[in-house]
């Protein structure tokens, strides 16, 4: 780590550890941030925008179904941008039942794991508020059977770790972060400013907190997923959202190289009000981007309605379309496990929407056989996969 780069005394400090290397100590939250016009602005912009998301989320007729496809797009974008290359479909496909057989990927298992880890979350901030120890609960389900799951999962670390490129050692890293004791100190900070009341704005509270826990990075592996899963469970349990309909992890990995610049940026030159306006940017583009998929899934509901009203049994179709708008890919023994219906019931089903288009058959056996719902799919993928 470079001591020139790390000047600025009211962000934090450079120390010099007893073994030699230098770290990085940042300061407690929060920061004076000078709060300029443009900030203000983008502000502004994002808390107008985000609330255009919760209004439409609220007048959405079936809005505990569109929970899941945005939990998985933000579980592989986030994943993407620590290296994974599994797609949305490549998870929907491994979480079919009858692709058991199939031993997935290293990157689809860990893509699949930050659908556990947040799907984990959300039910525990029902009982237990954003802490540490939640966050150390969740590093463990994100970490279990994975790579870098050999590297004390659901624990905080007790060696120090660094960032730079690859080959690189703490004498030669970017950035490394403050050593045990530091870091435990920090931490204990971080959780006060999580859990005390404050007049700073909620989303560039939200915006503090990512940038200390990236600064502080307290896993040997993880940080930057559980960050982001921070995030979306921050949105939730402070009201932002009533559920996780926010792809913050598809701006952060579209401006990839800019996120990681802007994070060290605070940390080297002390640019607050530069990152909180790159996050509350992301707040607001995605925001408008989940209106827009919203809609489409919507219109998409509305149009099968009239397969569902042609129906003898019109409840029963509504329950298997809805069913397609959680998971549209599946299997019929997924079908019939997800709705409790026999076999031969979950086929018929099945074989109508084949006929009527919604779905088609991906993969070609005559056993096995997985369906997918492409309009349902291009509604919640977008241009991103």
């Amino acid at each position: 780590m470079n001591l020139k780069d790390f000047r600025n005394l009211e962000v934090g400090k450079a120390l010099l550890t007893q073994t030699g290397y230098w770290a990085f100590i940042p300061a407690p939250l929060p920061p004076n941030l000078g709060w300029p016009l443009p900030l203000v602005s983008a502000l502004s912009e994002a808390e107008r925008d985000l609330s255009k998301l919760t209004t439409l989320a609220g007048a959405v007729p079936f809005p505990r179904l569109l929970i899941q496809p945005f939990v998985r797009r933000e579980a592989v974008l986030s994943s993407r941008i620590e290296g994974t290359h599994a797609s949305l479909t490549d998870l929907y496909t491994y979480e079919s039942a009858q692709m058991s057989f199939l031993e997935p990927s290293d990157d689809v298992r860990e893509v699949y794991n930050y659908v556990r880890a947040l799907d984990y979350g959300l039910e525990r901030v029902k009982t237990l508020p954003v802490s540490l120890r939640l966050i150390r609960e969740l590093h463990g389900k994100l970490m279990e059977n994975v790579r870098g799951g050999n590297l004390t999962p659901g624990e905080f670390r007790r060696t120090q770790n660094w960032i730079g490129p690859a080959g690189s050692t703490l004498a030669t890293a970017t950035y490394v972060p403050p050593p045990i004791d530091e870091m435990n100190l920090g931490l204990d900070g971080l959780e006060k400013f999580i859990h005390a009341g404050s007049d700073i704005p909620a989303l560039v509270r939200a915006a503090m907190i990512h940038y200390q826990f990236e600064a502080i990075h307290p896993f040997l592996d993880g940080n930057g997923r559980v960050g982001r899963l921070l995030m979306v469970l921050l949105f939730c349990e402070w009201g932002l959202l009533p559920q996780p309909l926010l792809n913050l992890s598809v701006y952060f990995e579209h401006y990839r190289q800019e996120y990681y610049d802007r994070l060290l940026a605070v940390s080297q030159r002390g640019e607050w009000d530069e990152w909180v306006r790159f996050f509350l940017r992301g707040v607001s583009l995605q925001a408008k981007d989940s209106v827009a998929r919203l809609g489409r899934l919507q219109g998409l509901r509305a149009q099968y309605q009239t397969i569902a009203a042609s129906e003898r049994n019109p409840k029963r179709m509504e329950q298997v379309l809805d069913f397609l708008f959680m998971r549209p890919i599946i299997s019929i023994g997924q079908l019939q496990d997800g709705l409790g219906i026999n076999f031969v019931t979950a086929r018929r089903y099945v074989e109508k929407l084949v006929a009527a288009g919604i779905l088609h058959e991906a993969t070609g056996y005559s056993r096995n056989r997985i369906f997918r719902a492409d309009e349902i799919l291009k509604a919640v993928e977008g241009t991103e996969e």
